[in-house]
């Protein structure tokens, strides 16, 4: 199976557990690595017949900035969701990045995998 991946995706949103989160957006960053056969897509040169990485990120973009969630976890989920229901992806690795979160950090967040990759 293939991979096709988008990294450093970077979207403002609302996203936190504190009073003060919920008045402000912050920047979280998004890395995706989702399967698909670029086999058909190869031999045809027609983005058809592929993954469009690029309408995948502006339907994250758009379901994140305007989501307001409390915790990076449910935003993880609902965003994965939408990419294996909405684009026939049948695996994803989801990394979503709250850089800052921590003070002494450098990064803060979670990775998910849903879906099974075809053998």
């Amino acid at each position: 199976m293939d991979i096709i991946f988008l990294r450093g995706l970077q979207i403002d949103t609302i996203i936190g557990i504190y009073e003060w989160e919920r008045e402000i957006k912050q920047t979280v960053i998004l890395d995706l690595e989702m399967a698909a056969d670029i086999r058909q897509a190869a031999t045809t040169d027609s983005i058809e017949n592929t993954l469009d990485y690029k309408a995948v990120s502006k339907r994250v973009i758009s379901f994140v900035e305007s989501s307001s969630f409390y915790l990076v976890e449910t935003l993880a989920e609902k965003t994965a969701e939408i990419i294996l229901s909405e684009f026939s992806v049948p695996w994803l690795k989801l990394t979503l990045n709250k850089k800052g979160a921590i003070r002494g950090a450098s990064d803060v967040g979670i990775i998910i995998e849903r879906g099974s990759l075809p053998k």
